[in-house]
């Protein structure tokens, strides 16, 4: 089973993106709300469901694009 408190960080992140989703999506979500309302730990289908729109729509930023900007200049060390 699924902790309470990933299913509501899940839930909350996603409410940013709550208008991109798909007619079934927002369907889902909305199911998700009203179960989270009630007080329930979803089951292991229902937070793999919640995960996989999670990781849809939340895209991790690839940090090392930003490494070129705070490397050291070798020329400022003398």
């Amino acid at each position: 089973m699924s902790s309470y408190r990933d299913q509501q960080k899940y839930l909350d992140t996603l409410k940013k993106y709550e208008r991109q989703f798909t007619q079934r999506e927002a369907e889902e979500y909305k199911k998700f709300l009203k179960r989270q309302k009630d007080d329930e730990e979803f089951d292991t289908l229902s937070m793999n469901r919640l995960r996989d729109l999670y990781n849809k729509y939340i895209q991790s930023v690839d940090k090392s694009k930003y490494d070129h900007f705070f490397k050291k200049n070798p020329e400022s060390e003398n």
